[in-house]
């Protein structure tokens, strides 16, 4: 049985919430790494995902332009987070990759947003947590299969690193 125009649009007006409530709270919410801007930490968790990823595939995971992700490369590459290498495919262009340092500051940063939130969903119990996380992830399965249809690419979404992540350290 399908969702009602009320229900979606319901569900469309409490994610625009949530998404400008996210946009607001990142000015408060609390800083996870020291010198890293919160707007490059998608660009730490697509490379942790990839392994290694050219810039123009960053930009494009991130639905974002060439020249903007370059800047955030570069500023992640000078503190440490970052190294940047040749393409092997291709010498004119330039891959990226995680270090050691970033790979800890990953790391930090899930553990920090994660305690954030623990905060945030205090009053919520484990089942209904799991459930909504099970409905998230078929919207974002919808939405990919709706870019998809009219021709998209479908972006890697590395975004369930933690485990990877995870193993790494141990």
């Amino acid at each position: 049985m399908g969702v009602s125009k009320d229900d979606a649009n319901e569900v469309f007006l409490g994610l625009l919430r949530v998404q400008k409530l996210l946009v607001a709270a990142k000015h408060t919410a609390p800083r996870l790494e020291d010198g890293v801007d919160v707007t490059a930490y998608p660009v730490l968790f697509v490379v942790a995902g990839a392994g290694t990823v050219r810039i123009s595939e960053l930009a494009a995971t991130l639905h974002n332009d060439v020249s903007t992700v370059s800047r955030q490369v570069s500023a992640l590459v000078t503190s440490g987070l970052l190294e940047k290498s040749a393409d092997p495919n291709d010498g004119r262009a330039w891959v990226v990759s995680l270090t050691d340092t970033g790979h800890e500051a990953l790391v930090r940063i899930q553990d920090g947003r994660a305690a954030w939130f623990q905060g945030l969903l205090r009053h919520w119990d484990g089942p209904a947590t799991a459930d909504f996380v099970t409905r998230l992830r078929e919207l974002g399965d919808a939405l990919d299969a709706h870019l998809r249809d009219r021709g998209a690419a479908s972006p890697p979404m590395p975004f369930h690193a933690t485990k990877d992540l995870k193993q790494k350290e141990d």
